[in-house]
């Protein structure tokens, strides 16, 4: 490891032995970077020094920013963090808000001042909140506003948050008052080491506890340098838009990360809902999208209300894309959405291609500077066609904070992500399942994500979660639990049609023997199923 620039070496000091560390790869020429080495430099001063100071950079409901203006508000909030909450390099600092300019600008102003940032959701409550401060030791905390109640709930019930800082009101102490003082308008980037961790990620907790996921500096710009110059393909006129919170890597890299790292603008909003997504892709004309696959589904029957004509790119990450919606998607808006999957453990996407490249249903090849492979549970590689665990190497990889799990999520210098994948000949990577959603019924290997994905092209399902439920003669069967849309009814003859429907869908073993309709289904905060949950409610009723 090169020399450390920070001071607290908490960080450093919690990473896991190198021994359990994946290994990594710098094979691209883009991906190589100096000893010395601070992130924002390169996404946000360089543009500066570029002349690039007037160009659109962030655009809200409320203001709207040039990168001069960003970068000098970035700037202001570093000074703050230093000289004013005692900040030094290696400190994590929390952050609490939603998409909007001052969380981007906070994010970048922390790793500017060689901090440690910790984004979370602004659902979470103090339970949760308290478990990442104690987890991370978090002493310092930026927060909207909006959200103080949680925020002064868990600062009651854990100790070392010595400083909680809000913005949204102009009181003496507000962080709008403090960033107004004289000289905070510069700021020179802490002297950080290019593996200086930067970023901690925790996990939305789709499989237990949440861990945290240690990112470098480095790390920051390989994203960048990989998925966002070689699939991506951005330049400077484009504006970024979508609905992922800044929390979730996903959303860091699509709003933040890659529209600086091109010279180019992004959108936050507040609130994405379908209709408020399409509304401001109409109104500030963006030309790239970042959402889930279920955004896209809740989208199409609202198209025609809005002109979206400025897009060119749509990515989808955080679950898979059904063929029916990238189908449907493709009709209505000629626009094929880019399929991809990453991790927090990875930082962002792995897997995914460029438009020309992409297989309908595939998630895609490696992107370059990754590579992938399928493995058995001995860890050897299987031939295409023959279902296993995904593994995957490259620029990025898992480092848990002091977490066992770190010998789980890292075998034999591969990370092992935890989904079940086929490759085929020219190595497109086709989903299946997260490896403990596949459901083993009578022998026969059933994917839970393929059923789900047969339902929802009925047109009576809003959504729905698949999952193993026990059984004395089978071991397992097929369970689903489904919402129904509007003007539906949940009866048994709602249950015999789609059982009907999924067995002239897909191969007939596949059908749900089970059929429980909700109101609603187990999420996290990002917007991903917890089919765990649903796997616990199963057993219970067994």
């Amino acid at each position: 490891m090169i020399p450390s620039g920070h001071v607290d070496t908490f960080t450093r000091d919690n990473l896991p032995p190198q021994s359990q560390w994946p290994k990594f790869s710098f094979t691209l020429p883009e991906l190589s970077c100096p000893d010395r080495m601070n992130c924002i430099t390169e996404l946000l001063d360089r543009w500066i020094a570029r002349g690039h100071g007037n160009h659109a950079c962030v655009i809200s409901p409320t203001e709207s920013l040039s990168y001069a203006q960003f970068a000098e508000r970035v700037n202001r909030i570093a000074n703050v963090l230093t000289r004013d909450l005692g900040l030094v390099p290696g400190n994590r600092v929390l952050l609490r808000a939603p998409n909007n300019p001052m969380m981007a600008a906070a994010y970048c102003a922390v790793m500017k001042a060689g901090g440690v940032v910790i984004g979370t959701m602004p659902l979470l409550r103090a339970k949760e909140l308290s478990y990442v401060v104690g987890k991370a030791k978090i002493g310092i905390a930026l927060c909207d506003g909006a959200l103080a109640d949680e925020m002064e709930k868990t600062r009651a019930v854990v100790s070392g948050l010595d400083h909680v800082v809000y913005w949204g009101g102009r009181d003496a102490q507000s962080l709008e008052t403090l960033m107004a003082k004289p000289g905070y308008e510069q700021f020179t980037a802490c002297d950080t080491a290019n593996d200086d961790v930067c970023l901690i990620g925790f996990t939305s907790g789709t499989t237990g506890e949440p861990k945290g996921t240690m990112h470098f500096h480095r790390d920051i710009l390989a994203t960048c340098n990989s998925y966002g110059r070689y699939v991506l393909h951005a330049n400077d006129s484009d504006r970024f838009i979508g609905s992922p919170p800044l929390a979730f890597t996903f959303g860091l890299g699509g709003l933040v990360l890659f529209p600086l790292h091109a010279g180019a603008a992004t959108i936050l909003l507040e609130k994405a809902s379908p209709d408020a997504l399409l509304g401001a892709i109409a109104e500030h004309r963006a030309t790239i999208c970042f959402t889930a696959p279920t955004a896209y589904r809740a989208m199409l029957g609202k198209l025609a209300d809005y002109d979206i004509s400025s897009l060119r790119k749509c990515v989808s990450a955080g679950e898979t894309l059904p063929k029916a919606t990238f189908d449907a998607w493709l009709e209505a808006t000629g626009i094929k959405i880019m399929d991809g999957i990453g991790s927090t453990e990875m930082l962002h996407i792995f897997i995914g291609s460029p438009e020309d490249e992409i297989r309908p249903g595939a998630t895609g090849r490696a992107v370059p500077g990754y590579e992938a492979m399928v493995i058995d549970d001995a860890g050897h590689e299987m031939p295409p066609g023959i279902p296993g665990r995904l593994a995957v190497r490259g620029p990025t990889g898992c480092r848990y904070l002091s977490d066992a799990r770190q010998s789980a999520y890292v075998q034999s210098g591969w990370n092992v992500t935890g989904d079940t994948y086929v490759m085929d000949k020219d190595r497109y990577f086709w989903y299946q399942a997260r490896s403990d959603d596949m459901i083993i019924s009578s022998g026969y290997n059933i994917a839970g994500p393929e059923v789900e994905s047969a339902l929802l092209t009925h047109p009576a399902v809003a959504e729905c979660g698949v999952v193993g439920a026990p059984d004395s003669d089978r071991g397992q069967i097929v369970k689903a639990y489904v919402v129904l849309r509007a003007n539906y009814t949940a009866d048994a003859e709602m249950v015999k049609t789609l059982q009907e429907y999924v067995k002239n869908t897909v191969a007939p073993y596949k059908y749900p023997r089970a059929v429980e309709f909700v109101a609603a289904l187990p999420k996290t905060q990002t917007g991903k199923l917890q089919r765990f949950e649903l796997r616990k409610r199963a057993a219970a009723a067994h």
